[in-house]
């Protein structure tokens, strides 16, 4: 299993901020409201439960892409 760089309490933000390489996955998946202000303070879990997406498939694709560019 990747590291575990983002779990489901990590907030939108945080993720866009620190690991832009997981907006191509959150964008991919319907994530378009990236940068609203909003969905910034939103937690992963939060936003998959909005877009109807198990959080658990994302979060292991996020961790293993940031892992791909450590």
């Amino acid at each position: 299993m990747a590291e575990q760089y983002v779990n489901g309490k990590t907030l939108i933000g945080e993720i866009v901020t620190r690991y832009p390489e997981a907006i191509e996955i959150l964008l991919s998946i319907g994530m378009h409201c990236l940068g609203c202000p909003a969905s910034r303070s939103e937690s992963l879990e939060e936003a998959c439960m909005v877009h109807g997406i198990p959080a658990e498939q994302v979060i292991d694709a996020i961790n293993e892409k940031i892992a791909e560019n450590k």
